[in-house]
């Protein structure tokens, strides 16, 4: 499971499509609703949340409209509750440890995307995140 801090614009399209299914995932997870993934560290930021649903909900929005954007129709009936309509705040060093992992991942499969973004010295963030001074997170991976 990858939640990106990442703006989704920055995702290929395999990216995207896997973002929305893995928080459609996240979504059901924090609702209680599986017995696998409870304690995937990705999540460790949405449960410190004081509204952990609405925060998931503006998560899974963004994405979204990053899909219609696109030409997709992601469905946004499966967006169980409204969204949180502030900002949370992430570390500059979360975002370029995510934008080091997605390079990777573009090289593989979408080198021209990869290419592109060689000159993109800070991402765009995901309008969730506002993004602040820091290292990378200790529940990350890697």
């Amino acid at each position: 499971m990858r939640l990106w801090s990442l703006h989704p614009s920055h995702l290929d399209t395999k990216g995207l499509v896997a973002l929305w299914r893995e928080a459609l995932l996240a979504q059901k997870v924090l609702m209680g609703e599986t017995r696998g993934y409870t304690r995937h560290p990705q999540l460790n930021r949405f449960r410190a949340h004081p509204e952990p649903m609405a925060m998931i909900a503006a998560y899974l929005h963004g994405v979204k409209v990053e899909a219609e954007n696109r030409g997709y129709r992601f469905d946004a009936t499966r967006i169980v509750a409204p969204p949180f309509r502030g900002r949370v705040e992430e570390s500059e060093g979360q975002l370029l440890f995510e934008w080091s992992h997605l390079l990777v991942k573009l090289g593989k499969r979408t080198p021209a995307l990869y290419e592109e973004y060689q000159r993109i010295e800070l991402p765009a963030a995901h309008l969730l995140f506002r993004i602040v001074p820091g290292e990378k997170k200790v529940w990350e991976r890697g």
